[in-house]
């Protein structure tokens, strides 16, 4: 792949409208498994049956996972949309990846309340937020200072999955512990205004260019930060802070999960899981979790409503009558 000037362009395009590097990531290694299933024909000579014949086999002879097979189309998607110039012309006909919905894994609010105080403090605040204002790990990750409102107890999240923005709700529980996150993010981010060749915090290009001051002023910067500052890949000796990995979390859920003898598959995902399944344990509209989550669609919110149905008192076992 490193070798391939056509994939190295479409790296490099991607780069330079600061997508994700995860993203940036896949989308390539879909490319590249499309050219070479097709034998490395250049995709500007491939038209959409190329397309739902490559999406075809992924269903139906790699057997991937649904959302794998909707990476791949995300991808090529783009490939052609926004690369190439090349839209395509019709709705595209494959068949879909097929495999049975697993149900979230859910814990109970005794079993997060153990979790939680298994926690390390440098962590525990995050995980507090996954937990109370149902985020995704990248989300609360990339929070922001001014994101936090106090006024109205929310949240603001931009561009998060599927670059929505939506409004959360917020502990009221947590503003102490907020607010004394923030005045250490102000006063380390007032610190490295003092450092060489520091460029402030990152951007999207867009607001970069529409706010060219932002990037120095301690709001924009990242609420959770990294306890180092780094050289900028995108930019020449540019020295930021960026904010902590999302892989410190997880490892600290993980151990959380050991210590606090919790057998459950648990993840910062599992947080995200238990909030929608105890809102609506606590009566809440399926609109309304549906909205909080930031999910386009309620069919994938329906899913915590199964999770109630399939247990939860919701049924009575037949055993029950013998006793």
């Amino acid at each position: 792949m490193a070798n391939s000037p056509f994939l190295n362009a479409l790296e490099r395009y991607m780069i330079t409208r600061r997508y994700a590097k995860r993203t940036i990531k896949s989308y390539v290694y879909w490319v590249y498994k499309y050219i070479l299933f097709h034998n490395k024909q250049h995709p500007k000579d491939m038209k959409e049956r190329h397309v739902e014949h490559y999406l075809a086999h992924l269903a139906n002879e790699m057997n991937v996972a649904p959302s794998t097979q909707s990476l791949a189309l995300n991808a090529l998607v783009f490939l052609y949309r926004e690369f190439l110039k090349q839209p395509f012309k019709h709705t595209l006909n494959f068949n879909h990846s097929q495999q049975p919905t697993k149900l979230p894994v859910v814990l109970t609010q005794l079993e997060v309340k153990t979790l939680l105080t298994h926690l390390s403090p440098n962590v525990l605040l995050p995980c507090q937020l996954m937990y109370g204002s149902g985020l995704r790990v990248m989300e609360v990750t990339r929070l922001r200072i001014q994101d936090i409102d106090f006024d109205y107890s929310s949240i603001k999240i931009w561009q998060g999955k599927g670059n929505k923005n939506r409004i959360v709700t917020l502990a009221p529980e947590l503003k102490p512990a907020l607010l004394a996150q923030i005045e250490q993010a102000k006063t380390v981010a007032q610190n490295d205004l003092n450092v060489n060749n520091y460029a402030g915090v990152w951007l999207p290009f867009s607001l970069s260019k529409k706010y060219p001051n932002a990037a120095y002023d301690p709001q924009w910067h990242y609420l959770f930060y990294s306890q180092k500052r780094s050289y900028d890949s995108h930019s020449h000796n540019a020295v930021r802070r960026h904010h902590i990995d999302e892989s410190g979390l997880r490892k600290a859920i993980k151990s959380a999960a050991k210590a606090a003898l919790i057998t459950k598959n648990v993840s910062c995902h599992t947080l995200r899981h238990s909030f929608a399944t105890h809102l609506l344990q606590s009566g809440a509209d399926i609109r309304t979790v549906q909205e909080q989550l930031g999910h386009s669609d309620v069919k994938t919110t329906q899913i915590y409503t199964h999770v109630l149905e399939r247990g939860a008192n919701c049924v009575t076992s037949p055993l029950s009558a013998l006793f």
